[in-house]
Formats: C-alpha cells, structure tokens, sequence
C-alpha cells in the first residue's frame, strides 16, 4: 500500500484534484495549486513566479504594497509615541502605593494581555459607532486599540525600569532639597526613557507584524492592497498569491529587522 504524502493528505483535506492536476478548495480559483506527479504542493513552476512578478509591477501594484506598508507603519508609529507619553504616566503612576490606582492597572493589564487585539478592535470600531452613535474612521480606531495596548506595555516597563533605578538617587535628590516632581523630572525620568528607547522600538516590531489585523476593519494596509491585487488577477494568474505573499514576508522582514538591530546597537552602546 502507498503511503500518504502530505500533499495528499492536503488534497483530502482542503479540497480534490480535477482532470487538469489542479487542485480545487472549493469554489475558489484563487487559491488553486498545480499538483505534479512527485512535486509538492508548495512548489510552484517558474512561469508561476513569472506571474507573480508580472502582476508585482504590473501599473501601480509594487506602489500600492509600499503605500500599504506606510500604513502599517504609520499606525505602529503614531501608537508607539503615544504610548511613551501615556506610559510613562501611566509607569510612575504604578509605583505609588495607593491601594485602588494597584487594582484600577492591574485589571487594566489583565484586559490587555487577555483580550485579544482583534477583539479590542471589533469593540472600538463597531462598538462605539453603535453605541455611541460616533463616525469612527478605522485608521483611528486602530490608532487607539493599538495605543491602549502599547500604553499597558509601556507603563509595565517604565515600572520596571523605576524600580531598577538605585534608591540612593532618589535619597540624593531629597538631600539637595528637590521636590518629588523635581526628582522625577530631572533625575529620573531622563534615566527611564534613556532605558526605555531600545525596548519601545521592540514595542514597534511588534505593533508592525500585529498591524496585519487591522484589515478586519476596513484598514488597506500591505495585506489588503495584496488581497486587492490578486481577486483582481485570479483567473489570469491564480497561482500569483504565492509569490505575492512572499514579497509581503520580505518587506515585513526588512521593515522589522533593522528596527531590531537599532534597537540591539542602542541596548548594547547605553547598557
């Protein structure tokens, strides 16, 4: 008896091969695979790459992915700003002993690390415009899910990094006659965003690889122009998703991994 390769069990599966060797998941031709004899199905023939490439530069289509990929990051960016202002609030704000501010952060940091970001996003976007009657664009609806988020983040690092910072400096401060906010303001809130830097840029790559989920909501970031660009092209090239999805893999990694050897190169220089 024959074992069962994967590609076959993916053809049990996901869906059944016609008399062309093509492999069908239900009515959709775009997310047809050719099927060869020994060949696995994730491997694609090179007139499907030319495909994929012709459909990349085809008008404006490269344009539109950059232009998608500035939205992901515009949204990353302007939610990470916030969030360092919002969380450095929110971090000395922590540290006080005050009973009810422990327990109004700490459910607000079990919401954030349980609720999933789509669902925040589902809430704010649909929620408010129905609740509340309010014309929510989703880009700013994004921008505030993903600033809640990252506030929570944020806050919980400048906490960590207030605690880290000696007790005799602040005990300095008092001997020289600083005031509370003077202590905070001068001596050690420079020293937190100082440590804060290389971890919000790790914040950033992180907000930029999650920006994939705003299209939920309407967003036409690089995933959508994708998606866009290949129901435009399906029946003239089906097998383009691939190489399309591929090129996206390669901008988010590009996007990703300098942000994450900036922030290595500025953790090891201040460290």
């Amino acid at each position: 008896m024959q074992a069962l390769g994967i590609d076959h069990i993916c053809a049990v599966i996901l869906g059944r091969y016609d008399s062309r060797g093509w492999l069908s998941i239900g009515n959709a031709p775009a997310v047809q695979l050719r099927y060869a004899a020994g060949t696995p199905l994730a491997s694609l023939r090179a007139a499907d790459w030319v495909d994929a490439i012709d459909i990349l530069f085809k008008g404006k289509n490269m344009l539109r992915l950059l232009e998608g990929l500035w939205v992901a990051l515009r949204i990353s960016l302007i939610s990470v700003l916030i969030s360092i202002i919002l969380g450095l609030i929110v971090g000395i704000l922590m540290t006080f002993k005050n009973p009810i501010l422990k327990a109004v952060f700490r459910v607000y940091l079990e919401i954030v690390r349980i609720m999933p970001q789509l669902v925040l996003l589902f809430i704010v976007f649909f929620g408010t415009t129905r609740a509340f009657s309010i014309n929510l664009e989703a880009e700013v609806a994004s921008i505030i899910v993903f600033t809640f988020w990252g506030t929570a983040e944020m806050g919980d690092l400048v906490r960590g990094a207030l605690i880290s910072i000696p007790k005799h400096q602040y005990e300095s401060a008092e001997a020289l006659g600083f005031t509370t906010a003077q202590t905070y303001l001068y001596i050690i809130v420079p020293q937190t965003i100082r440590r804060l830097i290389p971890l919000s840029i790790n914040l950033i790559t992180r907000m930029i690889k999650t920006t994939s989920l705003v299209m939920m909501i309407g967003v036409v970031e690089v995933l959508k122009v994708a998606q866009q660009i290949i129901e435009a092209n399906r029946r003239t090239s089906p097998n383009a998703a691939f190489g399309l999805y591929l090129v996206i893999f390669l901008m988010y990694f590009v996007a990703c991994f300098f942000l994450s050897r900036a922030a290595g190169a500025l953790q090891k220089r201040w460290s």
